[in-house]
């Protein structure tokens, strides 16, 4: 039998509590001035924080808003860039290697400039027109559907052939036999690297401050300026972690769902 390690843990902690709740109403009965004035300080600590929360709340609107349409909009256009790739007209194909090649070879805060500043140096088009939360989502699009579509074809090719074989030997046509019997093997399979991917995304979303979009990371710098505090950075980092602690623990249910034989 396993140990169940709980219980102790758990008298550990409540000791632990208990000694540090009497320890606070012991030097409160002693020094009740100096304990007003803990309290207190500790009151206009809480409010500074709930002020920073709720000033990067616009910012964190922003983020979630990013990450949910790249995801929207990258995984489909992956699955079609994964097709082009493993593609048998060579011209396809290799087109579609380059796009792969270059939106992972080159940094993402630069595909963001060129998406953002290309059309104005090009075509002349006003900024004005081109908001920049949309140069931010084309950029992220573009670029994750690049690594999704090779997360797409290690997925597909670790098929055996002979699934496809016994697939047209039962009668299903091609789509048929990709969308019933290949793509919910595949989804099994490429869900470790997407949730890596997908941890990843949350990230990367500070990026877009160099387009200046009003997202988290941005709001917390010019607080941080505006403060001489480091107190709304580490606010925006506990943001991050929780948005990805939620996306984390989201995919792995999803990755336990999806195990049927164990």
């Amino acid at each position: 039998m396993k140990r169940n390690n709980f219980l102790p843990s758990f008298v550990k902690l409540s000791t632990l509590f208990v000694f540090f709740a009497s320890s606070v109403v012991v030097c409160a009965i002693d020094n009740p001035q100096e304990a007003t004035s803990v309290w207190s300080g500790v009151a206009e600590f809480w409010q500074e924080i709930c002020g920073i929360v709720n000033t990067l709340g616009k910012g964190v609107l922003y983020s979630i808003g990013l990450f949910f349409l790249t995801i929207l909009f990258a995984f489909p256009l992956g699955l079609i860039v994964a097709f082009a790739r493993m593609s048998k007209n060579p011209i396809i194909c290799n087109v579609t290697r380059v796009y792969i090649s270059i939106m992972r070879g080159t940094p993402l805060m630069l595909q963001l400039l060129i998406v953002y500043f290309g059309p104005y140096y090009v075509f002349g088009m006003s900024l004005k027109n081109y908001p920049e939360f949309m140069a931010a989502v084309i950029a992220f699009v573009l670029n994750y559907s690049a690594y999704f579509a090779e997360i797409y074809r290690g997925g597909i090719s670790s098929i055996p052939v002979g699934q496809y074989e016994a697939a047209n030997v039962l009668g299903y046509s091609k789509n048929q036999t990709f969308f019933k019997i290949i793509l919910p093997q595949v989804i099994k399979r490429i869900l470790p690297p997407v949730t890596n991917e997908v941890i990843t995304l949350v990230k990367d979303t500070s990026l877009a401050q160099v387009i200046a979009v009003v997202e988290t990371f941005t709001i917390a710098k010019q607080l941080a300026n505006a403060q001489a505090s480091m107190l709304p950075l580490i606010c925006a980092g506990v943001y991050y972690y929780i948005f990805n602690f939620i996306v984390a623990m989201a995919m792995e249910r999803i990755e336990k769902k999806l195990n049927y034989y164990r």
